[in-house]
């Protein structure tokens, strides 16, 4: 069974990307044909970038923190990244967790969960780019949910039923493509 993080995109007090990755969880979890875990980015206190070597060239990492973060991602087969749109593009947390690492990611699948004012749709293509980089295929099946209608006033996630339905066809997309990126992480192992 394919092992999928849903990666938080915001450690900010009373974000709510970690309410819409618990709503996903217990969806996914519905499905019973992969091994899903909310990875909260919060929890690994990552410091602003600042590597001595790029992650692409080594994996000594100076900075502690990184240890627990690169052993996370690397026990991961692929990624549900839940992306917070801020200023047209994607959290400084995120894109400062992801920066840490390179081989961890490499030929994994991943799908994108966004939301804002406009669905969050300028972040999940923000990070596509980012994710093509890191040799990340990102599925095509994406959900763009409102701030406006997909959540209340107390500031709860009340998503719209048909994000559901969206989210089963994006797993079945992610797991299609993990199996298939996991074989050439093996193949590649293996040569």
């Amino acid at each position: 069974m394919l092992k999928i993080g849903i990666i938080t995109g915001s450690t900010r007090p009373n974000r709510k990307s970690l309410k819409v990755a618990h709503t996903l969880k217990k969806w996914a979890d519905k499905r019973g044909d992969a091994e899903y875990e909310v990875v909260d980015i919060a929890d690994y206190n990552l410091p602003m970038y600042n590597e001595p070597v790029s992650a692409g060239a080594s994996q000594d990492y100076v900075t502690p923190e990184a240890k627990p973060w690169s052993e996370k991602i690397a026990s991961l087969d692929g990624f549900v990244f839940i992306v917070p749109e801020y200023n047209h593009g994607i959290t400084s947390a995120l894109k400062n967790a992801i920066d840490y690492l390179y081989p961890e990611f490499n030929d994994k699948a991943a799908a994108i969960v966004s939301y804002g004012s406009s669905g969050g749709v300028r972040a999940a293509e923000a990070l596509r780019t980012v994710l093509a980089e890191l040799q990340i295929a990102s599925v095509r099946t994406h959900i763009a949910m409102s701030i406006f209608t997909d959540f209340n006033a107390e500031n709860e996630f009340t998503p719209a039923t048909l994000h559901e339905d969206t989210f089963k066809n994006q797993l079945d997309q992610l797991l299609s493509w993990g199996n298939a990126l996991k074989t050439v992480r093996i193949h590649k192992k293996t040569t």
